[in-house]
């Protein structure tokens, strides 16, 4: 099973522009940009047969260059990750049984998260696309909520069905739970992580169709799957102590920061 991992990084993010070339600063005082921390984050997933980042803008091509990264260049008319994952799949004339899109944006995303997501794809010969999702503690749900109260966008929450196949993602708190938890109480509300593990068809299918209302809404690239009634794996996933957040905000940087040094993170 050969598996290609693209990090997909633009430059002009309306909410955070420049956002995968912002340092972040580890447990030893060193600083890296956003972009390769992700990259190295990339680079430990053990079934990765490849490793590139996907971008249009040179400014990044040359910062993933300087630290050894393969980059291979996009169109500016991609309007999400997944559709530059799928260009980027193209200029590199295909050939992958399974394309692994690792956002940017999530450089503290566990090695173990992107293996456990292809082992559930191709247990699921169902599902074209599949997604973690982990189970939030009662830290993490008041963080998102904190960030909803003060007009902040967090992170993203799912729901899915018996078979674990996606009914919704959202940027709002979903479900509703109408109570409190203590910080290491674990709640039914679930943390979308931003990976995705797609079959070839069904990245190549994702080009051809318009945005729906409900991906334009909620500024979701997921939705178009689940709006043309593709079947998306939501694969549970364990933290097994490490702490999840993407860089969405500004405000985020400081909050990645300090879980980088409470988890020793270099």
């Amino acid at each position: 099973m050969s598996v290609l991992i693209v990090i997909p990084a633009r430059y002009a993010s309306s909410r955070y522009p420049g956002k995968p070339l912002a340092a972040l600063t580890g447990a030893t005082g060193e600083s890296k940009s956003l972009i390769q921390r992700s990259w190295e984050a990339a680079k430990q997933v053990k079934c990765a047969s490849r490793v590139v980042v996907a971008t249009d803008d040179a400014r990044i091509r040359e910062a993933c260059q300087a630290f050894g990264a393969e980059v291979v260049m996009t169109s500016e008319a991609c309007t999400n990750g997944t559709e530059r994952c799928a260009e980027a799949y193209e200029n590199l004339g295909g050939g992958y049984d399974i394309i692994v899109n690792l956002q940017g944006d999530a450089p503290l995303t566990p090695h173990w998260f992107v293996e456990d997501l292809v082992d559930g794809l191709e247990r699921d010969a169902t599902a074209e696309v599949a997604t973690p999702v982990l189970r939030c503690d009662g830290r993490a749900l008041n963080g998102f909520l904190e960030d909803r109260a003060n007009g902040r966008v967090g992170g993203t929450t799912a729901v899915f069905d018996c078979n674990r196949h996606a009914l919704y993602f959202s940027k709002e708190v979903v479900p509703y739970t109408g109570q409190s938890f203590g910080d290491h109480e674990m709640t039914p509300v679930f943390h979308h992580v931003g990976v995705y593990a797609y079959r070839p068809a069904a990245l190549a299918d994702y080009q051809t169709w318009d945005s729906g209302a409900l991906e334009a809404l909620e500024g979701l690239e997921q939705l178009r799957f689940l709006e043309r009634g593709r079947a998306l794996l939501c694969v549970e996933v364990v933290a097994r102590g490490r702490q999840f957040w993407e860089l969405n905000n500004p405000e985020d940087v400081p909050r990645i920061e300090a879980m980088m040094v409470e988890m020793g993170m270099p």
